[in-house]
């Protein structure tokens, strides 16, 4: 399992298994957030299993399903809040973490300007730089289908 470090408090990886929440909750993270809609994958578990595999371990767990192209302001907001108020630190996730890293960026508009929140994705090996526009807009909002105009 590979994690990628945003800030002390904010993490990103690749889907999880269950047995993963468990390492997770053994490396001192209280809460997760998942970003994947159900059923995106065959091979992905069911986020009831990885909300019980959270609960076993005392994290708390937060199921925001994002798709890349259509991220809307109410799942940005509500990501924000998450990372407010949700036991800290925290492991957000989708397939291979690159959404997860976007509603990071995304949420970070006020916190950190458009090339600290690309070089620090970067950095941990997610390329942001495709949603530069989007994430350059002063309030940081998108038309419903994920496009900045």
């Amino acid at each position: 399992m590979k994690l990628a470090v945003l800030t002390p408090n904010v993490t990103a990886l690749a889907q999880p298994s269950a047995n993963d929440i468990a390492e997770l909750a053994r490396r001192g993270y209280r809460s997760i957030i998942g970003n994947r809609p159900e059923g995106e994958s065959d091979d992905q578990p069911a986020w009831t299993e990885l909300e019980a595999a959270a609960a076993a371990h005392g994290l708390e767990a937060r199921h925001i399903p994002v798709v890349i192209g259509q991220i809307t302001d109410q799942q940005v907001e509500e990501f924000r809040r998450s990372l407010e108020t949700l036991p800290k630190p925290i492991a957000v996730f989708c397939r291979s973490g690159t959404r997860a890293a976007l509603l990071w960026a995304l949420a970070n508009q006020a916190n950190l300007t458009v090339d600290e929140r690309i070089g620090i994705a970067g950095k941990e090996g997610f390329d942001l730089e495709p949603f530069r526009q989007r994430l350059s807009r002063e309030d940081g909002r998108a038309d419903a289908d994920g496009s900045s105009g």
